[in-house]
């Protein structure tokens, strides 16, 4: 700090802006004020300052002139500003320039949809308005390449080490003419993506400088921005970045106006998502996301952190819409790819959790569940309790608990913004949710379908402490992510908690996880701003590399490291920094070879040897590292460098101030609710707590932006510093017992789908295939005693009836005796054997051509997996006429093993509920989370049977649907409106086919628990209950239960998208979307590669169907064009969407993609499609969507339709081209559905729609 000087220190929220001062005598000053208020000021932090500045100096500081800034050393800021431009889509007009016949690529994305269930496929638009094709192509050189292609235009060698071949230059006449013709169009940002441009960027580089030259005033490159492989998400991070940056700058200018000279001599630092801090000028829209929570992070770091100890610390942020959770250890935890509002970003962020359960988070009982979230009710009209006639929140039950205190609050809330907290409206909504909750626990159908008996009578604040309990679980599960999930042991962790609502929480949610400390800082509730004021400044250098880590590479990746070092440490030289507080760090993206899971790992505590780099021991460091978050290492396989990154920091961060006092005065009490009912609770302000003093709860410690309550068998002490330390109690609760608790329902519902998802995250982790660890095509979930689903993870829809069955048969076949329960995994492993690479043959006709068959095979006795015999059962296949055992092995059996660590950390989880419960709980439990679906169906099929008796006086609806060979698939429902249950008759579909067609039972189960769950359109557990209330009736024989050596792969694929299509008719949900995955799959007995590709989806009631996504029963990845080309013998010509594949009507079904694959090698190609030859149905008048079509243009220029199913044996120059189906539209066609469809009726947030239609009013 200046001698005589102030220092800020702010963090510019969305609704608060909080301000931190060191004053020039050594003080702290705070200071928390409304972000937006026009009639008061222009300027939140700015006004801040001055209003310091004039009440520390007595000197005045009229609003309406520019601050002196005479007085100020320097200013820190981390700001929300492009965070809500993002969410609110708010920023810069921006075009994006990409390489020709990608110009859809970052609508398409990664192909999968982000709600599993969510038939409208809701997904934020892209950040650009329009797009230029640049018909330029540069790709990587291969060994062995057989292309009989003329010589390339030149070859060039990229910054990883990699050759290229440019096979076409930029046209930059022809780009010049498209970027006059975006700004005369008023666009004047531009984003860059050209692909192996990460590489490579003379291309991007000469296009940008011919945009500033045009006169285009943000100008982002993809190589600039962030140099690293994968296109997409590097596509998505320079078109955010265009996007975002010139709304930074405005905000800047606007701010720097606000000071005399435009703050010419002061010292402004801007927070970066990475949690260091940056120059005001190098401040921009990828690296700002996540400036505001960055600070936070920083800010418990520094101070809840003990070097000596060691004791890593969750960071828990609980603000109005969110909470945000994160880990440190020693050192921050970055991601290197992470979503933002719908965004991707491939930039080095903090790993920061965000979980939608914050203090305005909504309360709902919904079919027999307490459920928070994740609907806010915002700043407006908020909580019950601020007088604008705003629904129940989080916050209302605290206040309802007497947890918080209206008298402590300001008056700032009703319509005048003069008023108190309303305690009054807040109880008279929930006396409203209570009596609603006791009428369904009082009714017939409620006390039948989920308890022996009927449930006591609830009071209020029965109520209301079980949405408080619910919350927190719902804020536990990120947390356990972040430990758990990840090898760490919970409760060996300190909850450092801050946000203006955490406190109220703190307790509870420790004791949840077994924690047995919360720290919470005296700056808790303006952590954030503090954060600022102790981080550090920070440049960052990286380098894509292609490096492998050995011997032979470490003099090259030495020079290169030293190169960058030598960047950062000239870069923060350049800003004041001496030598002696510059430090650098090395870190290296490694992966082992032919994987795509990459570490960015530092050598720090592995110093270099003889056998190393100089900057330290990296294969130690990375082994260890893979070992502990994996489980296992591959020690046969070469490690790769794929990016060099130097972190450099400047030490500038201030030292917290020690205050002291002496005396306590006598505290208020007031009462509280807890689960003894309601106690005596001692009120204290901080400000008056001397040091080292101890408080017993239950008590409430109040300060000036937030409320921390202590819990009885809770201790508070507050520390030297004046921060509040608790130690936390066990739970002195009586035990739980068998009988149905609604509240405890909605808590062990998160807790069984907690664990699903942790096994999938073990399972994605721990595997090894591209399949399973990138495409995600792999399913987890928890199973009961009889077999029957309890809870899954939103993995992939086809599996879930599939795995129960499987379980069921593995039950009854093997006679388990007093079985407790079950945890299983499934995975698409990418060979298993057969008639063709990939192991989906498009013409399989029994069972044995698909690979390795598996009826019951123990793969784990006495703790020892049987490798021997499994590789055996893998090899069988070889056996039979034209098959192949596996081409794959190594693969097979990591992936197993992954499978198996996924089902010990389900089995382990599971163990420790039981644990903490007791075995009859958790079986009970298990039951009636099963109830509670069930329930839940029930009541979607009574309203449908209504509202379709007084529609047609009938209650019966059938639907019939055709595969491409014209097998028909049929379907007659039956509902009973007073039962709420359904027999599904599936009489009269066609017979077992000769072909692969063949869909097991099990694939129906999938296809029909998949379609309950979403005409339910609400967030309940997906389990064996769903299926209660139905009856299936199935005939022998036919496709749909075919003979037990039938070929089925196909039906896996593509009957069961079928099915979903009949189903969803049949209830007229939707219209029909791709009705297919598009299999491809190509390769030699080497090697193969497996994809599964998008295509249109269907329009429903109120929705244009989504265009270039996966639908219904799959939900998997694609890879990155960028990778694909690196890793197999292939370019990628185009992947766009298919104009016009969508069928017309009131509202438009999505379109499907254009997928066109040349081949630089012989291969063979496997292609398995449906939709060829029938078109995906439109409903209501709605237009059909366009069959798929498959051709090969061959390199001698003859054009072949292979059909849908086929082997083909590809040459050099050959090239493949997909067209997937469209979705059907839905409704008429009027003159407003020229284009996209109808515009899409905008509901308020107290309005909900369901799957038919239906709009109705939430309480």
């Amino acid at each position: 700090m200046a001698k005589g000087k102030f220092d800020f220190a702010i963090d510019r929220g969305g609704t608060f802006t909080d301000v931190f001062a060191r004053l020039p005598d050594g003080r702290e000053k705070v200071l928390k004020l409304l972000s937006h208020d026009p009639q008061n000021y222009q300027d939140a932090p700015t006004e801040g300052i001055r209003r310091v500045l004039e009440e520390e100096t007595g000197l005045a500081f009229p609003r309406e002139q520019p601050v002196d800034t005479s007085l100020i050393g320097w200013i820190r800021m981390g700001t929300t500003v492009a965070t809500n431009a993002l969410l609110e889509r708010r920023g810069e007009r921006t075009a994006l320039l990409v390489t020709k016949g990608f110009k859809d690529l970052l609508h398409i994305g990664t192909q999968a949809r982000p709600k599993l269930f969510d038939l409208e496929v809701a997904v934020p638009e892209v950040l650009y308005e329009e797009v230029i094709e640049v018909d330029e192509r540069v790709v990587l050189r291969q060994d062995g390449c057989q292309l009989p292609r003329k010589e390339p235009k030149r070859i060039v060698t990229g910054s990883t080490g990699d050759s290229l071949e440019v096979w076409r230059e930029v046209d930059m006449q022809r780009v010049e003419e498209d970027l006059r013709g975006v700004l005369s169009r008023g666009i004047t940002s531009l984003a860059v993506l050209l692909l192996h441009s990460y590489t490579w960027s003379d291309h991007e580089k000469a296009v940008g400088s011919l945009a500033r030259k045009l006169g285009f005033t943000q100008v982002s490159l993809s190589s600039e921005v962030m140099p690293m492989v994968r296109v997409v998400p590097r596509g998505y991070t320079v078109c955010a970045d265009a996007y975002l940056t010139p709304k930074i700058r405005q905000y800047l200018e606007g701010f720097t106006s606000g000071f005399r000279d435009g703050l010419k001599d002061v010292s402004v630092l801007f927070m970066q998502s990475d949690g260091g801090l940056t120059p005001m000028e190098q401040f921009c829209g990828s690296r700002a996301v996540l400036s505001g929570p960055a600070g936070g992070v920083v800010g418990y770091a520094v101070t809840s952190y003990d070097p000596a100890q060691k004791k890593p610390v969750i960071g828990f942020d609980m603000g109005g819409t969110s909470t945000d959770v994160s880990r440190y250890a020693g050192q921050f935890e970055h991601v290197f790819e992470a979503a933002t509002a719908g965004v991707t970003l491939q930039a080095p962020q903090l790993d920061i959790n965000t979980v939608a359960a914050g203090g305005g988070s909504r309360l709902f009982f919904r079919s027999g569940m307490f459920v928070v979230g994740p609907e806010s009710a915002g700043a407006h009209p908020g909580p019950a309790c601020y007088r604008k006639g705003g629904p129940l929140t989080v916050t209302d039950a605290n206040l309802a608990l007497g947890r918080l205190l209206p008298a402590f609050f300001p008056r700032i809330f009703g319509p005048g913004e003069d008023q108190p907290l309303s305690s009054d409206d807040t109880m008279k909504c929930f006396r409203q949710l209570t009596q609603e909750i006791n009428d369904f626990h009082s009714t017939t159908d409620g006390s039948r379908d989920l308890a022996d008996g009927s449930e006591p009578e609830m009071s209020v604040e029965e109520v209301a402490m079980g949405f408080i309990r619910v919350a927190n679980e719902a804020m536990c599960r990120p947390i356990r992510a972040l430990t758990q999930a990840k090898g760490h042991d919970t409760s060996q962790h300190v909850l450092a908690c801050f946000g203006g609502a955490g406190g109220q929480h703190a307790c509870a949610i420790a004791r949840a996880l077994g924690m047995k400390t919360v720290f919470i800082h005296k700056y808790s509730g303006v952590l954030s701003a503090y954060g600022l004021a102790l981080a550090d400044v920070v440049e960052e250098v990286q380098e894509p590399c292609s490096l492998q880590y050995c011997p032979g590479s470490f003099s090259e990746l030495d020079r290169r490291v030293e190169q960058l070092t030598q960047r950062c440490t000239e870069t923060l030289r350049g800003r004041g920094f001496s030598g002696a507080q510059i430090t650098t760090e090395v870190f290296l993206h490694l992966r082992y070879q032919k994987t795509d899971c990459a570490l960015m790992v530092t050598a720090a505590g592995y110093p270099g040897n003889s056998q190393s780099c100089r900057s330290g021991d990296f294969c130690s460091a990375f082994t260890e590292r893979y070992r502990k978050e994996f489980g296992f290492t591959i020690s046969d396989r070469p490690i790769m460098v794929d990016d060099i990154r130097v972190r450099g920091s400047g030490k500038s961060g201030i030292k917290s101030v020690t205050h002291t006092k002496r005396g306590l005065d006598v505290p208020k009490t007031t009462k509280c609710y807890f689960e003894d009912g309601y106690l005596e609770t001692s009120v204290y302000l901080c400000e008056d707590l001397p040091c080292d003093h101890s408080i017993s709860g239950p008590a409430i410690i109040i300060d000036k932006n937030s409320t921390i309550l202590v819990e009885p068998s809770c201790v508070a002490q507050l520390t030297e510093g004046g921060d509040v330390c608790i130690s936390v109690g066990s739970d002195p609760y009586c035990l739980l017992g068998t009988e149905l608790n609604t509240v405890q329902l909605s808590i062990f519902s998160h807790r069984f789908m907690s664990i699903a998802e942790q096994m999938g995250r073990v399972l994605q982790r721990t595997s090894i295939s591209t399949n399973i660890k990138e495409r995600l095509d792999f399913s987890c979930a928890v199973f009961g005693p009889d077999g029957g689903l309890v809870s899954n993870a939103p993995h992939i829809p086809v599996h879930l009836g599939a795995m129960q069955e499987t379980v069921q048969y593995q039950v009854f076949r093997r006679g388990v005796s007093g079985p407790v329960f079950f945890v299983a995994s499934r995975g698409h492993h990418a060979d298993i054997g057969g008639i063709t690479p990939g192991s989906m043959p498009p013409h399989s006709t029994s069972l044995q051509q698909e690979g390795a068959v598996f009826t019951s095979f123990k793969l784990v006795t006495a703790g020892v997996f049987q490798e021997e015999a499994v590789t055996e059962a893998l090899m069988a296949p070889a056996q039979y006429p034209d098959c192949s055992g596996t081409r794959n092995l190594h693969d097979n059996l990591s992936d197993l093993r992954a499978q198996v660590a996924a089902n010990q950390r389900g089995s382990a989880l599971v163990g420790e509920l039981i644990d903490s419960y007791g075995l009859a709980v958790v079986q009970a439990y298990m039951g009636h989370i099963q109830s509670n679906a069930e329930l839940a169906v029930r009541d979607m099929l009574k309203d449908f049977a209504r509202r379709r008796r007084q529609k047609t006086g009938s209650l019966d609806v059938e639907a019939e649907d055709f595969m491409d060979d014209g097998t028909p698939i049929r379907l007659r429902v039956q509902v009973n409106e007073k039962e709420g249950s359904a027999v599904f008759d599936f009489t009269g579909t066609g017979t077992e086919v000769w072909g692969n067609c063949n869909a097991p039972r099990a694939i129906t189960f999938s296809a029909l628990i998949y379609c309950l769950r979403c005409m339910v359109g609400q967030d309940i557990p997906l389990n064996q209950g769903c299926l209660a209330p139905i009856r299936v009736i199935i005939p022998d024989g036919s496709i749909l239960q075919p003979s037990q050596d039938a070929a089925v792969v196909g039906g896996n694929v593509l009957t069961s998208q079928r099915v979903v299509d009949v189903i969803f008719r049949a209830f007229e949900v939707c219209a029909a979307s791709q009705g297919c995955m598009n299999n491809v799959t190509f390769g030699s007995e080497g090697s193969g590669y497996y994809e599964t590709v998008a295509g249109g989806a269907g329009a429903g009631p109120e929705w244009n169907g989504r265009s270039g996504v996966h639908s219904h029963m799959t939900n998997t990845r694609i890879t990155d064009p960028e990778i694909l080309e690196k890793r197999y013998p292939v370019v990628l010509e185009q992947f766009s969407l298919r104009p016009n594949s969508g069928g017309a009507g009131k509202h438009r079904g999505g379109d499907g993609v254009i997928r066109k694959l040349l081949f630089r090698n012989k291969v063979v190609l496997s292609i398995l499609t449906e939709r060829r030859s029938t078109r995906p149905y439109g409903l209501h008048g709605g237009e059909s969507g366009a069959s798929g079509l498959n051709l090969l243009h061959r390199a001698d220029g003859r054009v072949l339709n292979l059909g849908a199913k086929t082997t083909v044996n590809l040459e050099p120059g050959d090239v493949f081209c997909l067209y997937t189906p469209g979705g059907g539209g839905y409704g008429e066609k009027d003159e407003r559905a020229a284009g996209n469809g109808a515009p899409v009726k905008k509901r308020s947030q107290n309005e909900v729609t369901d799957v038919f239609g239906n709009t109705s009013r939430l309480l």
